[in-house]
This record gives C-alpha cells, structure tokens and sequence, in this order.
C-alpha cells in the first residue's frame, strides 16, 4: 500500500515549519512538485530547499509535473475550478500510478495549509474514494499567511467577543463590517480593498509574508490605500505574480 503526506509548509519562511512538518519530510520516498511556469520558480526553488534543509540521512527524489492551467476572470467561477480539480485529478492519479512503487510514502508540499485555499485534500479524498489505488494519505497543517501577517504587524487577529471573517477577494467586494468584527481577505486579484475606502477602518497589509520580498504596511485605509495600490502593483510586475493578504477593521475598537 502507498501513503501520500500532505504537508503544509508555511507563509515562506523556512522556520515557519512545524516539528510535525519536518517528522514528516522524514518520512517521504518521493516529493511531487507541481510546475506552475515561470514565474512561480521561487515556490518550487522553496519546497526543495526546504527539504534539503531538513530531510537527514534519507534518500529521497523528486517527481516534477506541469500544473494544469485555468482561465482566471470566468463569471462561473465555482465551474472553473471544479474542472480544474477535475484535471488535477487525473495528474495525481498519474503521479500515484507512476511515480511511486508500493510501500513508498510520497508527499505534496502545500503552501501555508493544506485546509485553507487549497484543493490538494480534495483531490485526493475524491481519489481514494474511487477506490483505483490502494493509498491512504495523512494531512500535516501548517502555519498560513494568516497567521504570519498578524504576527508579523503585532497584532491580534481579533478583538475581545469579535468574531473573524476569511474571505477571499471575489468575496470581498460585496463583504460587510461591523464593529469589532475582523476581515481577512486572501486570493484578493482585484485591489478589493478599496471597497471600504471612506468606511473608518483600518489594513494591515502584507505581500509575500515570511518570505525575502516581504512588505508590510499598515495604516488608516484612506491614508495607504493609494501606497498599497502602488506597491502591489509594482511587486507584480517584479516577480510576474503576487501574494498579498490583508487584515481589515474599523477603527473604533479598545485594543490590537
């Protein structure tokens, strides 16, 4: 029987990894690296780092493959990404048949956490459940940029009785507010940010978290909105892509 691990490897620090993580790149016989072109280089550069960096007295390998491409900016978004995963499906299932004998453990390195934003647990559940390989897989967590954004600008996620919102900006632009209440928007390809401009809150805004190229700004969103649209875009044309995340309140709360 093969078993697959589903790391979660952090925001993009290398420290970001739990002990949990680290046991488990141990464990793998075989690491899958999704390509995801050219300028995503630095995510695949990360994970093999990562595992020279840790993985001791253990011969492992790489197994690379060419992530299935999907038309961003469709109005059936949902549709889009089911028949994205529908394509993943088939690549895991190659990889699984392929790339691994029997007995070995492989493992997919997912960015932040396997729970939030990714479709890698779904993948793989929708495979065993078909019941054509004999796999079973374990799901390691791992610390998001969720996490890493507050720790890195100081603050609490939420405030005391509020209650936390993660969304994504799709989501985002049709979100409400209320006081004391906290909104994280992640996955955010519009600027939605900008939506709550002239409502008295407050960002903490982060892009590539954890990582060399991370910037952080925080403010009054009236008075950095401007800044941060400006920097985001410029970091996008720096590295071709960008991963920002933000925390979003009013600005009538007690505490941080």
């Amino acid at each position: 029987m093969k078993k697959i691990l589903i790391i979660g490897i952090g925001a993009g620090d290398p420290e970001y990894l739990t002990v949990q993580a680290i046991n488990a790149l141990n464990k793998a016989d075989v690491f899958f690296i999704l390509d995801k072109g050219p300028a995503k280089q630095k995510l695949i550069a990360f994970r093999r780092d990562i595992c020279e960096r840790y993985i001791k007295n253990r011969v492992y390998r790489f197994v690379d493959a060419t992530s299935p491409e999907w038309e961003r900016g469709t109005a059936d978004y949902r549709s889009t990404i089911a028949a994205l995963n529908q394509d993943k499906q088939v690549l895991f299932e190659r990889l699984i048949a392929d790339g691994m004998r029997d007995g070995e453990c492989g493992a997919f390195l997912v960015w932040g956490d396997p729970t939030l934003y990714d479709s890698t647990i779904r993948i793989l559940d929708a495979i065993e459940k078909k019941g054509a390989h004999d796999f079973g897989f374990e799901v390691i967590p791992g610390i998001t940029a969720v996490q890493a954004l507050a720790a890195k600008h100081k603050v609490t996620l939420n405030r005391i009785g509020g209650s936390i919102g993660i969304t994504t900006g799709r989501k985002a632009v049709t979100a409400s507010l209320d006081a004391g209440d906290s909104l994280v928007v992640m996955l955010d390809a519009e600027n939605a940010y900008q939506r709550f401009a002239g409502h008295d809150v407050e960002i903490f805004w982060g892009a590539y978290v954890g990582s060399p190229d991370e910037i952080l700004i925080a403010g009054k969103l009236d008075e950095v909105a401007g800044t941060i649209a400006q920097v985001r875009a410029e970091a996008r044309g720096r590295n071709g892509w960008i991963m920002d995340t933000y925390l979003i309140r009013r600005t009538d709360g007690n505490d941080r």
